[in-house]
């Protein structure tokens, strides 16, 4: 069972900066897929990006250019860097480990969540 703890949310203007941590315990998150979601009040959650144990990353057209996420296996944790913050990112951001995989006669899949750290940019 892995534990995804989230830090670093807080406020800034518009503009500013922000890297979001996630850290994990209970196993190690080499071979899942790490991302992160967001949820606005009154939306769904939402994909933000996400980086594979082949670190192929991928983003929500959104936040392409002004974002990125890396993965630091010793450490056991992921982050999301985000520049160039706009008031529409403002959201709770949860951390993300995805594993799935076939083998003879079977298959595994592993989801787990982190309780989410709030964002907020003010304009």
């Amino acid at each position: 069972q892995v534990q995804l703890v989230e830090s670093g949310g807080g406020s800034v203007q518009a503009g500013g900066s922000l890297r979001l941590s996630c850290a994990a315990s209970g196993g190690t998150i080499s071979p899942y897929a790490m991302g992160w979601f967001r949820q606005a009040p009154g939306k769904e959650r939402e994909f933000v990006a996400q980086i594979t144990w082949l670190t192929t990353v991928y983003y929500v057209d959104s936040v392409k250019g002004r974002f990125t996420i890396s993965r630091d296996n010793v450490k056991n944790t992921v982050y999301l860097r985000m520049d160039s913050l706009r008031p529409e990112d403002t959201a709770v951001y949860y951390c993300n480990a995805y594993y799935y995989a076939v083998y003879d006669g079977g298959e595994k899949e592993s989801d787990y969540w982190g309780q989410g750290t709030q964002v907020t940019v003010s304009s």
